[in-house]
């Protein structure tokens, strides 16, 4: 796995970034003590609608495994189903060997200043493992909760899914209705092994001073399928994030989904990478980007490293109301026999689209959400209906706010 560190998280190619460089020390990191709750739903009201809109449900209704961590502390953490298991890292780090066959061997520690941090003031993170063989066809939901004001929260993740298994992961990370400032850097590590499926879809729901620095690494074996979807329609300060993929086994394929609106004053940088290092290996990055006046950069990166690889790459944005969408794609082929490619476009509403809708009987204001409906709606192949609607659901809520 070391020649993967040594690629994975290598600094970016030197292009603008969007974005300041933080002050880490700015925010505070001092551990914040809350009590463990049994019963997510005595969880403060407030608290629970906040984590709804990132997909985390306090009843635990149609999920197979919660984790939950209010800033520092481990809040909630179990598992309901067999084949599963669910574990605050710092626990699993202490009680089980196996778990350091992970960790830090996907992400380097010392890529930046961030994931460097994280790994001096790591507070807590999770640990999501799908035994061998283990079908865990209800989502496992996960929330990194940020309710202390100018807290720095730093967490380190590890998601594997064994040899001939099934794993879905929501994880939403949020903030409370009354914060207005915050840092949060999380660390990702994720393991596809042979023959095994996981769908990892992220809800991002922060507030509009927050700074968020996602670094995530994962690998796929043989005949593996890794869907990383990403959601993220709320205001944010300022968003930095590009995932990595590396497809090292015959037939492995990766999926990466996003959907971004930028707001005012919102910065969001947000990309993806895969490398195909194996025949067969198949890969497709589609975003969808609305500036609805803040600015976005969206980036997505495939490199072909044998033959017989397929790609594509489809980037696609909207202006509503100024703002700023660069679309940055690319492909690299390193040797004959690759065959990828790749789509890009930004533009506005036209009105004659608007115009016709509203011929049928819609209002300007109809009209305008229904065409903005349209061009969110992206099909993702694989995932349960189950985890299809909280993706809708996420995408009706955000759009209302838009409108």
């Amino acid at each position: 796995m070391r020649d993967l560190n040594e690629k994975a998280t290598q600094a970016k190619d030197k292009k603008a970034v969007l974005g300041p460089d933080i002050d880490l020390d700015a925010f505070t990191a001092d551990p914040v003590a809350h009590s463990y709750v049994e019963d997510l739903t005595k969880l403060p009201e407030k608290d629970r609608k906040r984590i709804l809109q990132s997909g985390v449900d306090a009843s635990e209704e149609g999920r197979s495994g919660t984790y939950f961590q209010k800033d520092t502390a481990i809040v909630h953490a179990d598992s309901h189903q067999k084949g599963l298991e669910v574990l605050p890292i710092k626990q699993a780090l202490k009680e089980c060997d196996w778990t350091k066959d992970y960790y830090w061997k996907l992400v380097s520690v010392d890529a930046d200043k961030y994931t460097a941090r994280a790994e001096l003031n790591l507070h807590d993170g999770y640990v999501i493992r799908a035994l061998p063989g283990s079908k865990i066809i209800y989502p496992v939901q996960a929330c990194l909760y940020i309710d202390k004001e100018n807290l720095s929260q730093y967490v380190h993740n590890l998601i594997i899914a064994e040899e001939d298994s099934e794993l879905h992961v929501i994880t939403g990370c949020a903030t409370s209705p009354n914060l207005k400032k915050g840092l949060h850097v999380g660390i990702s590590e994720f393991f596809v092994k042979k023959n095994a499926k996981l769908s990892f879809t992220m809800i991002h729901n922060w507030a509009e001073e927050m700074m968020v620095r996602p670094r995530s690494v994962g690998m796929v074996e043989e005949g593996g399928l890794f869907l990383n979807n990403y959601i993220c329609m709320k205001p944010v300060k300022s968003l930095q994030m590009y995932p990595t993929t590396h497809l090292v086994g015959k037939g492995a394929v990766s999926r990466f989904y996003s959907l971004l609106v930028g707001s005012p004053g919102s910065e969001l940088d947000v990309g993806g990478r895969i490398f195909l290092k194996s025949e067969d290996a198949r890969a497709e990055i589609t975003a969808r980007a609305i500036s609805n006046g803040g600015r976005i950069i969206s980036r997505g990166d495939l490199i072909g490293e044998v033959p017989g690889v397929k790609a594509h790459l489809e980037c696609r944005g909207l202006l509503l109301k100024g703002g700023l969408i660069h679309a940055i794609p690319e492909l690299r082929g390193l040797v004959d026999g690759v065959e990828m490619s790749h789509e890009a476009a930004v533009g506005k509403i036209a009105q004659e689209e608007i115009l016709y809708l509203m011929s049928r009987g819609l209002s300007e204001q109809e009209a305008t959400a229904t065409i903005v409906r349209g061009f969110l709606s992206v099909d993702i192949p694989g995932l349960p209906a189950q985890l299809k609607a909280e993706i809708d659901h996420a995408v009706e809520m955000s759009e209302k706010e838009m409108m």
